[in-house]
């Protein structure tokens, strides 16, 4: 299983990092997908990060957010800077049983609880 952590409330213009920790596997092996769902909005790609530690972050959030992993801890994080109203949403954290990315949600098995995250002043 994989469980996020991180999420808050943040004023536009802030930070936060998302944890996303895997129990049962070693992520090494798996490419891991940040996902996040607005109220009333279908569930969209964040950031994806590769097993060699490639990544690939949507347009909208490129040069704000950044994913990295841990190995040693199990664990990867999403660095989340420059903060906007619209980036409010439940977060969640996914692994996909293959070494590349993707920003596809149905290529991902393996789902986390999701953690909320709300941008407003």
């Amino acid at each position: 299983q994989v469980v996020e952590s991180g999420g808050g409330w943040v004023q536009p213009g802030g930070s936060l990092r998302l944890s996303c920790a895997a129990s049962g596997f070693t992520l090494n092996y798996y490419a891991i997908g940040w996902f996040r769902q607005a109220p009333g909005k279908e569930r969209e790609g964040v950031s994806c990060i590769s097993s060699n530690g490639g990544t690939y972050d949507a347009h909208s959030v490129q040069g704000r957010f950044t994913i990295s992993r841990d190995n040693a801890k199990n664990t990867v994080y999403l660095q989340m800077n420059s903060l906007k109203p619209e980036d409010t949403a439940v977060y969640y954290c996914a692994a996909r049983a293959d070494p590349f990315c993707a920003l596809d949600a149905d290529k991902f098995a393996t789902w986390g609880q999701g953690t909320q995250v709300t941008v407003s002043s």
